[in-house]
């Protein structure tokens, strides 16, 4: 009884005193929140990509990851919620189709939009399942490749359009420098804040999304459809609400893709880029809000830094030059990445650190 006793009080001795965990986290907000200070615009910009990219990547995670869908055509949501923040928030000046609304609007918006596209194509996602829905998602990218190169007044066509800044409580996130402890802040570092609550919010929601019911119901239906609907579970019904959901996950990262850009350009949103988010889920974990994140990271951050130190890398060369472009050389990459992850890490590498933490402190599994 005594040692029983003696357990148990060790235990909540435990349980009261800080998490090693709970100061890295505190470590890592306040150093996310520095960085502004000290690094230049082409960090910022990296990391800029990365949030974004990070929250599309949430999305296609409860889509793909926890609810077992698999979509290719990812980067058209993105594409409609970065073009409908530009027609909301323009003012028509350039000669293009503007409705002139308060920008933080025209973001909610955009938002929205990307939602109820999700929303039409919804009940041909409730209904289609594996590889079947991938291939009819596909038929969105050169649907909206068509648009976004024909549609000229709302796109500007193949030379695509300006981003009007982002306005917010008076602030403008535009390259008009403000001084912040005598550190000039232009539109990079007044958007890395912006970005890192976006981020945050989509995250937290995600997440909270995951661990109570509807999510046990997401990963019933990806583990057995059939099942889950003996069970009570409306299989398509959650099918066809996740698929929005994720479609506004995808507007919202391409309105901060445009914010960062300040221009939109047809050729970006195409195949390569719902590849890219498929990479990121399956190299940081799949159904994992942390994996999402981190996949994101690795497949954003990858041909910046290939590009920006390519003179120092073998093989790799600027575009044009000889030699493997830094973009072919990221996609060998995290296309090797991929395949080492489905061969050698179950889960992606989310699930590596939280095996070996748990290994650490086994009391953590309980």
């Amino acid at each position: 009884m005594s040692e029983a006793l003696a357990g148990t009080a060790e235990r909540r001795r435990t349980l009261r005193r800080p998490h090693a965990r709970t100061y890295a986290t505190a470590a890592g907000a306040l150093l996310l929140l520095a960085l502004p200070f000290y690094l230049d615009r082409f960090w910022l910009q990296a990391g800029l990509f990365a949030m974004a990219a990070a929250i599309g990547a949430i999305g296609i995670n409860l889509l793909t990851g926890a609810t077992g869908q698999l979509s290719m055509g990812h980067a058209f949501f993105l594409a409609v919620g970065a073009y409908s923040y530009c027609v909301f928030a323009a003012d028509g000046g350039d000669g293009l189709s503007g409705l002139g609304l308060p920008t933080w609007l025209a973001a909610v918006l955009a938002t929205l939009v990307a939602g109820v596209a999700g929303g039409l194509f919804s009940p041909i996602a409730g209904r289609l399942q594996g590889p079947y829905l991938g291939i009819a998602t596909i038929a969105l990218i050169f649907i909206g490749q068509h648009v976004l190169f024909n549609a000229r007044d709302l796109t500007g066509g193949f030379n695509g359009r300006d981003v009007p800044p982002l306005n917010l409580f008076g602030l403008t996130f535009d390259d008009r420098e403000l001084l912040v402890a005598n550190v000039p802040f232009g539109s990079a570092e007044k958007l890395w804040y912006a970005g890192l609550v976006v981020l945050l919010g989509c995250a937290l929601f995600a997440r909270g999304v995951l661990r109570g019911r509807p999510g046990r119901a997401m990963n019933a239906i990806r583990d057995h459809r059939i099942a889950a609907g003996v069970i009570g579970v409306p299989v398509a019904r959650y099918r066809a609400a996740v698929f929005v959901l994720s479609s506004m996950y995808a507007g919202l990262a391409g309105v901060l893709l445009a914010l960062v850009f300040q221009r939109t350009v047809p050729d970006y949103f195409g195949i390569t880029l719902s590849l890219e988010y498929l990479a990121m889920i399956v190299i940081g974990g799949l159904g994992s809000v942390s994996g999402a994140v981190v996949g994101a990271v690795f497949v954003s951050l990858l041909p910046q830094l290939l590009t920006r130190y390519s003179d120092a890398l073998p093989l790799v060369s600027a575009p044009g030059t000889g030699g493997i472009a830094p973009g072919e050389a990221s996609r060998y990459l995290y296309g090797a990445a991929v395949v080492a992850v489905v061969l050698f890490l179950p889960g992606g590498l989310v699930r590596v650190a939280a095996r070996r933490r748990v290994e650490r402190n086994p009391g953590e599994e309980r």
